[in-house]
């Protein structure tokens, strides 16, 4: 005899109360799920397909945390969170299937909660707090980007299918709105756009970056989750050790100092590239180009590991190297950049999609007088 099927909304194992659908979260991450929370104070994760549990685990402790991961690997189970499951979790229908399948469709999906202890709670609070005000600090002097959000395009209007041939158009022209607006027509349009990096001029690379960087930004206000999958792609694109990654880094600096709101948590994720000499430079840019918008999204990472690279035999990793700790106020090397203003090397950094000359001794003054609160030297 078959077992009867029955449906029950989920709840939450703490507090018995029905928990609302998983969304994306605000701020997208390398490792993403669908996350909630629920009025007792427990937050949830969702695994569709139950098969990883380990890593929604961990994403649901740091989410309790406020997204601090240093508190969430500090913490005991049951000493200091207590943790649940909901199985048998359908995430289309939202429902409990004590059948396990519907209709032949396997359900396997699981909802993980974790539920941190009132002190911890209130040690939690305290950090984030002492964190945005520090982040308040070091941001105070940065340039600010204005955020514009796009206007919510007519639902009935044709939509325009995007084209290898008009995509390139688009981008030689700089035609910035129709490639927003053909990326809300076509999703493939940021894939296309992506391909245009494998560009033997190094200017033309630059400026493709640029523009994707110019396109996902405005993008992201409406749909954030397909400007998310494509930094995965680049990221995936950057770990391939059989290709070469041209402008794949320089992207993913555009894309989060455009946004840094959304995608400011990929940011820790460029430094996995410091060990390949061939896009040391880059993600140096990377980091600085996200620095002067948002230097306390570098100093939250283990920005210390580049202190060395001052070193560095290539005059253009001690320039960009100097800049970078410069735009996050790096206190801690102040007698080390000065030691810089004597190295009269010659490098070019891309800027805008422009080439600009310095010398080391320049980006080592100017880094100077920001941590000192001065004026650069001229």
């Amino acid at each position: 005899m078959s077992k009867q099927r029955i449906t029950t909304p989920p709840w939450c194992p703490f507090c018995g109360q029905k928990v609302g659908r998983a969304t994306d979260g605000i701020e997208r991450k390398m490792h993403e799920f669908k996350v909630g929370r629920c009025e007792c104070g427990a937050v949830y994760s969702c695994d569709p397909t139950g098969h990883n549990i380990g890593s929604a685990i961990v994403e649901t402790l740091v989410l309790a945390c406020d997204n601090n991961w240093d508190l969430a690997w500090d913490l005991l189970p049951e000493d200091d969170y207590l943790t649940g499951r909901v199985e048998d979790y359908d995430e289309l229908t939202h429902q409990v299937i004590n059948t396990k399948n519907i209709d032949g469709r396997p359900v396997r999906g699981v909802l993980y909660f974790v539920r941190l202890h009132t002190a911890i709670t209130e040690i939690s609070k305290r950090v984030k707090e002492k964190k945005s005000a520090q982040a308040s600090q070091f941001n105070a002097e940065s340039e600010q980007i204005p955020l514009v959000m796009e206007p919510v395009r007519d639902p009935k209007r044709k939509k325009v299918k995007a084209t290898k041939q008009d995509v390139t158009r688009y981008t030689d022209l700089g035609d910035i709105d129709a490639l927003v607006a053909l990326c809300f027509d076509d999703k493939k349009t940021l894939r296309l756009l992506q391909r245009l990096l494998y560009e033997p001029d190094e200017g033309k690379r630059w400026r493709i970056a640029r523009i994707i960087g110019q396109v996902a930004s405005r993008v992201a206000s409406r749909e954030p989750g397909q400007v998310a999958e494509m930094l995965h792609r680049l990221f995936e694109a950057c770990s391939d050790s059989a290709a070469t990654p041209w402008g794949m880094v320089e992207t993913l600096g555009e894309v989060i100092s455009g946004r840094p709101d959304i995608f400011g948590a990929f940011t820790r994720h460029l430094l996995n590239y410091m060990g390949d000499s061939s896009t040391q430079s880059q993600v140096v840019w990377a980091l600085s180009k996200i620095a002067r918008v948002r230097p306390d999204l570098i100093r939250a990472t283990p920005f210390y590991n580049l202190f060395h690279f001052m070193d560095h035999p290539d005059p253009a990793m001690r320039g960009q190297v100097a800049r970078l700790l410069g735009r996050i106020n790096a206190t801690e090397v102040a007698t080390q950049l000065m030691a810089l203003t004597q190295d009269m090397a010659e490098l070019s950094i891309w800027e805008d999609a422009k080439c600009t000359q310095y010398t080391v001794s320049a980006l080592a003054q100017e880094a100077v007088a920001r941590i000192q609160g001065g004026e650069v030297q001229k």
